[in-house]
């Protein structure tokens, strides 16, 4: 009897680069197995899976969550700033020039 395998791809993007690594795993493979068995962690020392939040097509989850044939695993980077405090410190010259 054969093993049915599955498909899938892991991404990560840093400020200066990214990869998407194809690979195949056996059916019910898990996220981390994924991320492991991708190598993606040998290109990019700075991933911290412990600290760094993962998905699947956008869609945060646990390391344990087990794949499908097809799936996108992404490894998202921490923010460097709140995105508000983005929003509020592009939007101050504004209020300023405004008289507000």
């Amino acid at each position: 009897m054969a093993v049915e395998t599955i498909r899938v791809e892991v991404a990560y993007a840093a400020a200066d680069r990214q990869a998407i690594i194809e690979i195949e795993l056996p059916l019910g493979s898990t996220v981390e197995q994924a991320i492991q068995a991708s190598g993606i962690l040998e290109q990019f020392s700075e991933i911290d899976c412990t600290r760094q939040k993962v998905g699947i097509f956008s869609q945060v989850c646990k390391l344990q969550q087990t794949i499908q044939d097809g799936d996108r695993i992404e490894i998202y980077r921490p923010l460097i700033q709140n995105p508000m405090d983005a929003r509020r410190k592009r939007a101050e010259p504004k209020l300023t020039t405004a008289g507000i």
